[in-house]
């Protein structure tokens, strides 16, 4: 099967010339992706990639990244972090009523992950009860890719977590 997921990366200052990037990420097997360097030291990779699962393309468009930039840090994968706007374009409605049904479901609907002027949601809760809750018929390959992208950015940030620990603990 066929997934569409975007990798945004931050550079390290060598690793910055634009066209050294696309060749060496095109000789490591990331010919699949499309390459944006809009802010400098960033790099998104927008990827449409065959594999058995969302969770083995993203698995090995990280690897494939990972030998050609081996100093970009992963920023996030994505879909995952979204507002409602967003899940009513992935959806297929409008952003009234994907408001409409937030605030008639409150109790049931998931939680933000941050909640102000802007909230966001991980795109795989409002997915999942969308479908479960609300009956909505969603695309499989978006729910599996924004459940392969939500774990992989909590593994990312786990992993960030604990490389602090110890600076928090002799501090």
């Amino acid at each position: 099967m066929e997934y569409t997921f975007t990798l945004k990366y931050q550079l390290a200052a060598d690793d910055c010339d634009a066209d050294m990037l696309v060749e060496r990420l095109g000789a490591s097997g990331c010919d699949d992706a499309l390459v944006g360097i809009g802010l400098p030291g960033r790099l998104a990779l927008e990827f449409t990639r065959e594999a058995g699962t969302a969770e083995a393309a993203l698995r090995s468009a990280l690897d494939d990244v990972r030998r050609a930039v081996p100093s970009a840090t992963l920023i996030e994968a994505a879909p995952d972090l979204v507002g409602l706007t967003e899940v009513a374009r992935i959806a297929g409605v409008s952003r009234q009523n994907m408001r409409k049904l937030m605030v008639a479901h409150a109790s049931r609907f998931p939680a933000p992950i941050h909640e102000g002027s802007a909230s966001i949601w991980h795109l795989a809760d409002v997915l999942a009860w969308l479908q479960d809750e609300a009956g909505y018929a969603l695309p499989q390959d978006v729910l599996e890719t924004a459940r392969a992208a939500l774990q992989i950015n909590v593994a990312k940030e786990q992993h960030r977590l604990t490389a602090a620990q110890p600076e928090r603990l002799a501090g």
